[in-house]
């Protein structure tokens, strides 16, 4: 029934805009900083496990190579995680939300072809969600081998150890569906152990050699970066410590600036302790090369070894838990912006912002399981590992020039020096993991397919809209309510509902009108046009309503933002809820038999679906686009499921995408007396 929905948005422009972002999360508080760290800092947090492993890799130990790594470690961290987004990115929220999307959404009135970074970023860290829960749990779980009497047992590489990573990380992937209300509530509180085991590890170790305080100086980065062989090189493995650094950005609205700014002092501290600390072990332990052994682990005195792999894997999994419901949330704000097809997205659990989205999860799925089998252990990953984040980096570095300029309005000289640090910075990561691209061909197949998709189907939509016919409404008023009066021709419906694209409310798409009038002449009692803009922050929910002529027309207008779910029908039946309250609107049923019984009248929704008709013309490379989109189209979720409409009461009418009518056609007829 209409009554018994109860939906919460408000009407118009003038009324309080209701925010979802709960008030305590921009509040400094004690339950604030422990989500922050159950939900931020997974990938980021859980990188000594393999990054100063990776930087020495098989190389001879020296006191130019330990110091050099961490200091370029130390101030990788200070300069891309700290300067860039935590003092600075951050400040880019969208209403107390954070992400690429975000922050596209803030800056894409400026310059129209800022879609472009937009896509490769959110791409790029999409693809890149397919290593970071191999390589984190493959690097837990061979810790084992280093445990007495599983020597001969957890070989890295092996069946055994693939296996036993391969169940983890599917059951991660299969649990999705109930979403993590009864165990996220553990996430905090785990990574809070974990990052203390770190700084406890780490110190242990600085106390028995304290020189190796001293790679805070820049100088021994510098050093390995000019004089060292193949130095500049090693920023390939170097960058894996801050590759986690974009979900500070995109995790914003989860926990506060506030807290993030806060807790990032206690979680870079234990970042910087236990790497401090690795190093010191490997200068202690005075051996020529590292050989197979993880100074991870080898840290860790031997009874408590079984306890630390233990708390590792618990923490690679909240890594991968984080990144995946992160792919969701990129992937629900894609659709939104018409940068993505329309797919089934589901709610498991009532918190806010959690979704669940199955063909992204099993893609996510089957991309980890393939890595897995291809790289089996954790050290060939490495090579491979951070490439694509380099790219998302530099695209919301580009993103926040415009930010600075337009937004911010910072001086010019200011935005030059800051894109002078960044710039320096990033493009010298991404040349140094330019030559990970032989060792990650399946991930550019999956990143181009990603990029494509979005591509496609924001380009598609761009043709479509130059070919779209709008025409004034008030030309075919009287003709509608004509119709409307006309007991010649069977009602079609009491109340008709057109969905429309038209930011104008006096133009209406010139299909509809055909729909209504020349198609099938369709009588209804009342012709009701909605119409839903998509606005640049995250959740308002608002409507507005126009009488266009009193009891026959009127339009529906919602202004929802980017993360809030289409659910057009429940919407619909608010507004219809409020107006009959108002007593702005009848919807008894106009059928004499029925009206006196106080008998609801029906509401049928129509919507147009275009399809690429044969008989057009369009320049090759459009028509290669049109195709791939009606393509992808098929696939995905249809119009009427995409807009949470019912599909009983749902007319789909298609018609044809006319651009340009083949002019010339040689026909001569024959015959003729």
């Amino acid at each position: 029934m209409w009554i018994d929905f109860t939906y919460t948005f408000v009407r118009n422009k003038q009324s309080s805009k209701i925010s979802f972002v709960s008030k305590h999360i921009n509040k400094v508080s004690g339950v604030g900083l422990i989500i922050a760290l159950g939900i931020i800092y997974g990938d980021i947090g859980t990188s000594p496990l393999y990054v100063f492993k990776s930087v020495i890799g098989d190389r001879v130990i020296t006191n130019e190579l330990v110091f050099g790594g961490i200091s370029c470690i130390f101030w990788t961290l200070t300069l891309q995680t700290t300067f860039k987004y935590i003092l600075l990115t951050l400040q880019a929220d969208n209403r107390g939300e954070g992400g690429i999307f975000s922050l596209f959404s803030l800056v894409r009135r400026y310059r129209h072809w800022l879609f472009v970074p937009a896509i490769v970023g959110a791409g790029t860290l999409l693809a890149d969600g397919i290593i970071t829960p191999p390589i984190s749990v493959s690097s837990a779980v061979e810790g084992l081998s280093g445990v007495r009497g599983l020597e001969n047992t957890i070989v890295p590489g092996n069946t055994l150890v693939v296996s036993i990573i391969i169940g983890i990380i599917a059951l991660v992937f299969i649990f999705q569906q109930f979403g993590t209300k009864i165990v996220g509530g553990t996430f905090g509180p785990i990574m809070f152990i974990w990052f203390v085991m770190l700084a406890v590890l780490g110190v242990n170790e600085v106390i028995q050699y304290p020189t190796i305080i001293n790679a805070v100086n820049p100088k021994y980065a510098i050093d390995l970066l000019t004089k060292y062989p193949n130095g500049f090189w090693l920023l390939g493995a170097v960058f894996l410590c801050t590759t986690g650094a974009e979900a500070l950005y995109s995790d914003l609205g989860h926990c506060g600036r506030r807290n993030i700014q806060i807790s990032w002092i206690f979680v870079k501290t234990t970042l910087v302790l236990n790497y401090f600390g690795q190093g010191a072990w490997i200068l202690l332990r005075a051996q020529p090369h590292l050989g197979e052994l993880n100074p991870f682990y080898e840290i860790m005195p031997h009874w408590f070894l079984l306890s630390g792999i233990f708390i590792a894997t618990a923490a690679t999994i909240i890594a991968s838990q984080a990144l995946i419901s992160g792919s969701f949330t990129l992937i629900s704000e894609a659709i939104r912006l018409n940068f993505w097809p329309k797919v089934t997205i589901k709610y498991p659990t009532d918190i806010r912002g959690q979704v669940y989205i199955p063909s992204i999860n099993w893609i996510l799925c089957f991309g980890c399981l393939a890595v897995m089998l291809y790289f089996r252990e954790s050290a060939n990953m490495e090579a491979a590992y951070g490439f694509s984040i380099t790219i998302a980096m530099l695209m919301t570095t580009i993103l926040m020039f415009y930010y600075m300029k337009f937004i911010k309005k910072w001086h010019a000289i200011i935005i030059v020096c800051i894109l002078c640090v960044f710039l320096t910075v990033e493009l010298s990561f991404f040349i140094a993991n330019v030559a990970k691209i032989k060792k990650r061909w399946m991930f550019l197949i999956f990143e181009f397919g990603i990029i494509g998709v979005m591509y496609v189907w924001y380009r598609a939509r761009k043709i479509k809209n130059r070919y779209v016919e709008f025409v004034r409404l008030q030309h075919y008023i009287p003709m509608i309510k004509e119709l409307s009066e006309d007991i010649t021709i069977p009602k079609y419906s009491t109340h008709l509902v057109y969905m429309t694209s038209a930011n104008n409310s006096k133009e209406i798409e010139h299909k509809v009108i055909y729909s209504i009038l020349n198609k099938k002449p369709k009588r209804a009692d009342v012709y009701w046009f909605v119409h839903v803009d998509v606005l640049d922050d995250p959740y308002t929910m608002e409507y507005s309503v126009d009488h266009i002529v009193s009891d026959h027309l009127i339009r529906v207008e919602f202004r929802l933002g980017f993360r809030v779910e289409h659910k057009i029908n429940l919407m619909f039946r608010k507004v219809v809820q409020d107006l009959v309250a108002n007593k702005e609107v009848n919807i008894k049923s106009h059928y004499e038999s029925l009206e006196g019984n106080d008998i609801i009248g029906d509401f049928q929704f129509i919507v147009m679906e275009k399809y690429l008709s044969h008989d057009i013309e369009l320049p090759f490379f459009e028509r290669i686009i049109m195709k791939i989109y009606f393509w992808l189209k098929e696939i995905s979720l249809s119009e009427e499921r995409g807009f949470g409409l019912d599909v009983s009461n749902v007319t789909v009418e298609k018609f044809p995408l006319i651009v340009a009518p083949v002019s010339k056609i040689d026909l001569k007829r024959i015959g003729m007396r």
